[in-house]
Formats: structure tokens, sequence, C-alpha cells
């Protein structure tokens, strides 16, 4: 039960992270983001996914969730720094 939970935990937080890349994709910008923020959140999902490296028994599907979000994070640094690259050439 505790793993369903946690499950719809990393769901839930990760259910906005499409829509978020998307939004930065389409308006090419970084307002409203904050690259602090983005770190903090990516290195949060490092430190669950060691602790779950770390507690056996491995669960495999808890951590698709942590990597699948971590991914999706770091995509999103990854367009931030496009986005501020491009904006900062356009000043």
């Amino acid at each position: 039960m505790s793993d369903l939970l946690e499950i719809l935990m990393i769901v839930s937080f990760g259910a906005s992270w499409p829509m978020n890349l998307i939004k930065s994709i389409k308006t090419k910008s970084t307002q409203g983001k904050s690259l602090a923020f983005l770190i903090l959140i990516f290195a949060g999902y490092i430190c669950g996914i060691a602790a779950k490296l770390l507690a056996p028994p491995f669960k495999w599907y808890v951590m698709f969730f942590y990597v699948l979000n971590l991914s999706m994070v770091g995509a999103d640094i990854i367009i931030y720094a496009i986005n501020y690259r491009r904006e900062k050439r356009h000043r």
C-alpha cells in the first residue's frame, strides 16, 4: 500500500511537467521560471532515487516514476538554458 501511495505522490508531482515543458518550448521564454527551483527539484529526485537504491528490496515500478520525473525536470533545465541564451542574444 505504501508503494502505491508513493507512486501516486510522484505521479501527482510529475503530472505538471509535460505541460510545463510544452509551454517553455512554445513561448521560448524563461519568464516565470526559476533555475534555482528546477535544480532543487532535480536534486530532490536524485536523492529519492538514491534512497530507493539504498533501501532493499529494489522496486523498479517505483523507480520508474522517479526516473521519469527526473528526466522531465532535466529536459526543462535544458530548455531553460536554450531559452535563456536565446533571450540574451535578442537583448
